[in-house]
């Protein structure tokens, strides 16, 4: 993974923390087509978040599994599978 990848998951993070979950969300589809994000696991895991957050609940359902399936930590893997169970409430 390059810095890159790492860098604009961050900066959709970053967004959405100033300005909310949408101005990071707004950020992400230009990522999504990117090959260097398929298999990049942090960058799941924030856009299931913030899809989460912005009340997209049923793209968020979606987004989470495909961040679970790629985290090779157990510990990351569990904090994932609960955020997904409360979050799509």
């Amino acid at each position: 993974m390059t810095s890159s990848a790492v860098v604009a998951t961050n900066h959709a993070l970053a967004l959405a923390e100033i300005n909310g979950a949408g101005a990071g969300l707004a950020v992400l589809p230009m990522l999504c087509c990117n090959p260097e994000f398929l298999n990049f696991q942090p960058f799941h895991a924030a856009r299931a978040e913030l899809l989460s957050r912005a009340g997209r609940f049923e793209e968020a359902k979606q987004a989470y599994p495909i961040a679970i399936g790629l985290a090779t930590d157990p510990t990351i893997r569990r904090f994932l599978q609960t955020r997904a169970n409360s979050g799509m409430q």
